[in-house]
């Protein structure tokens, strides 16, 4: 048996399998191309997979970041239920980690996720009904875990569904049949710098025009052909600001169509008419919060109001036009301990109240639901007992939804100085639960840092 053993491991050792090897040409395997890549080596939208046929009669819209009118308010005329008992899960889906919004049209869902499988980026659409994936165009990007991945809403209109990923990859679908239109990598073609917790900019679309912010070494803000990806204008960026985490918001100041951007560096306004159209008109550097991720928010026919985390608190901002020639300054400023801010949501305009929850050093109010006039942003007219951390909120009609990190709704009625709870819901073992909130066709969608759920929350009209 030892000789036999022996035998066996000489054998082993003098035996030499690559008599029949040959040297192949690079290819020859048929390996996938683009399975191994760098973060700088992104072909954006690559990959496709089509789960299924799909038809839809809903024709409700959430189509972007805030709604079509950059308001979080919806109105409507379904029944929003505040019975008792609770609303139920339509459907549920699981996610990559991170805070991406959904937005709906035409029942449809879509969503940008990130895959930490395939470290893939990942637009993926659904069925408002079923939560059915019908689906999803990807493309390879490596990152690493940082608050999770993806945090921005698309935008999606008749023609088109666009997505900003973390990475500043710009992807433009057919909203049916996930044909890839046209890309744009704003890291690799603008030389755009990305926030240290990735891009937070959702992509608005005025008319059929993407207004992007790339905030590059040359390119502050531009206009992009949502049909064919064709660059239509662009604003030089003179005041060298960078990106930051919030989304461009349109606005009328003095009577003058205006895209208005918060960035590393300053608040400034960009001329949306179409004799002047990307002209920059004023810009403001006496409010730069090293890390801003709310939206502007005009409060008046001049002011804005413009918050941020981090120690950095709000500031009313004044904007003026003197024989066409522009101002801008700040009108008060004060620390989150001091009056109406917020970290990462965007507080909401409703009925000349704003509403907003405060942020982790906010004082005494910090992470509860405050109810403020604008005339007065520091003292608030109501405070709720309950605290909701970093959580989303959004208007239907007259009533607000909240929904606190840990997977709590709350429903309050909007009183003319205060507000009622109505209801509260536990719908999920939440974790991080920021990403925004998006409602159509009497349907709500929250999610979690891992997860997506559907609540149906209006009940039939009564004959």
């Amino acid at each position: 048996m030892a000789l036999i053993y022996i035998g066996i491991i000489v054998g082993w050792h003098i035996y030499t399998p690559d008599y029949k090897l040959a040297v192949q040409a690079p290819g020859a395997d048929n390996r996938p191309e683009g399975s191994a890549r760098t973060a700088d080596d992104v072909v954006i939208g690559e990959f496709f997979m089509r789960y299924g046929d799909f038809s839809s009669s809903l024709k409700g819209k959430w189509q972007c970041f805030r709604g079509a009118d950059f308001s979080n308010i919806i109105r409507t005329s379904d029944n929003i239920s505040v019975a008792d008992g609770n609303y139920p899960v339509e459907w549920s889906v699981t996610t990559g980690e991170g805070h991406a919004a959904p937005v709906i049209f035409n029942g449809m869902v879509y969503v940008l996720d990130y895959d930490e499988s395939l470290s893939s980026d990942a637009l993926r659409c659904f069925s408002l009904e079923s939560g059915k994936e019908l689906w999803r165009r990807w493309y390879r990007v490596p990152m690493k875990r940082n608050h999770g991945f993806s945090r921005t809403a698309p935008v999606a209109g008749n023609n088109y569904v666009i997505t900003v990923g973390p990475q500043g990859h710009v992807m433009c679908c057919d909203p049916v049949s996930g044909n890839l239109k046209w890309s744009l990598d704003m890291q690799k073609q603008l030389r755009t710098e990305v926030p240290f917790w990735y891009s937070g900019q959702c992509p608005r679309v005025d008319g059929n025009t993407l207004i992007l912010a790339p905030a590059g070494e040359e390119i502050l803000l531009m206009g992009i052909s949502c049909d064919s990806g064709e660059i239509l204008w662009q604003t030089p960026n003179s005041i060298k600001y960078k990106m930051s985490h919030s989304s461009i918001t349109p606005m009328t100041l003095s009577g003058k169509k205006t895209y208005v951007y918060a960035g590393v560096g300053g608040v400034c306004g960009i001329s949306a008419e179409k004799h002047d159209l990307g002209v920059l008109l004023w810009h403001v550097d006496k409010w730069q919060p090293s890390v801003i991720a709310p939206s502007p928010l005009q409060i008046s026919a001049t002011d804005i109001f413009t918050v941020a985390g981090y120690g950095a608190g709000g500031a009313l901002l004044r904007i003026g036009n003197a024989g066409g020639k522009w101002s801008a300054s700040v009108k008060e400023q004060y620390k989150p301990s001091e009056g109406l801010s917020s970290e990462q949501q965007t507080p909401i305009l409703y009925n000349n109240s704003m509403i907003s929850i405060m942020p982790k050093d906010g004082g005494s109010l910090r992470g509860r639901l405050v109810f403020h006039n604008p005339a007065d942003l520091r003292k608030p007219l109501w405070s709720s007992a309950e605290r909701f951390g970093l959580g989303p909120y959004l208007v239907i009609n007259d009533k607000l939804f909240v929904f606190n990190d840990d997977g709590e709704l709350y429903v309050y009625a909007i009183r003319q100085k205060s507000m009622q709870l109505l209801k509260q819901q536990h719908i999920m073992d939440g974790i991080d639960a920021w990403g925004p909130l998006a409602y159509a066709d009497g349907r709500l969608i929250v999610r979690d840092a891992h997860n997506i759920y559907c609540l149906k929350i209006s009940v039939p009209s009564e004959l």
